[in-house]
């Protein structure tokens, strides 16, 4: 099963730098385009907003399940460890939720928009908001995991090494 784990997110880590190469091409080409020749590729902007709304959900599905996110524990680490876990327990808990909400309301943007076409490509905008709903599902999994693992024992923020460093 960890094997699986790794090659669906090493495939997202692939999908991401895809996404970031397809808007690099597009963008520069079109710049290239239109102050070179006076001309432009009509669905590169929307295509590149695509691909940079696909690549922000993609790199926030990353950065949570390599525990890569923004927190400030200075007052996490001045409690006991019951009052740790606890505290973590309960913040995982209100992502959790958090991350089923924005999978429901990603869920009826698709269902709204999946017969609107886009105005230049004409491809489903349901894929547009299906970003949102592969974000929902796979932060909800995450949640879950590491409230599975707070349960073990298990993903307590570590010691500073040095007492005389402020952890970040």
């Amino acid at each position: 099963m960890a094997r699986w784990v790794e090659w669906y997110f090493n495939g997202l880590k692939v999908l991401a730098v895809f996404f970031l190469l397809v808007m690099l091409v597009l963008v520069f080409g079109n710049v290239i385009l239109r102050y070179g020749f006076n001309t432009g590729i009509s669905v590169s902007e929307e295509l590149s907003r695509w691909a940079f709304v696909w690549l922000t959900f993609i790199g926030a599905i990353i950065v949570l399940r390599e525990r890569q996110h923004m927190r400030v524990d200075t007052a996490l680490r001045k409690m006991p460890v019951f009052a740790q876990r606890a505290c973590l327990w309960v913040g995982q808990l209100l992502m959790l939720m958090c991350s089923m909400l924005f999978f429901w309301g990603s869920w009826q943007q698709v269902e709204i928009n999946i017969h609107t076409p886009s105005p230049a490509t004409g491809l489903s905008m349901g894929l547009f908001y299906g970003a949102g709903m592969v974000f929902g599902l796979c932060a909800s999994l995450i949640h879950l995991y590491e409230m599975y693992r707070l349960l073990r024992g298990e993903g307590l923020p570590e010691p500073p090494s040095d007492p005389n460093i402020v952890p970040h």
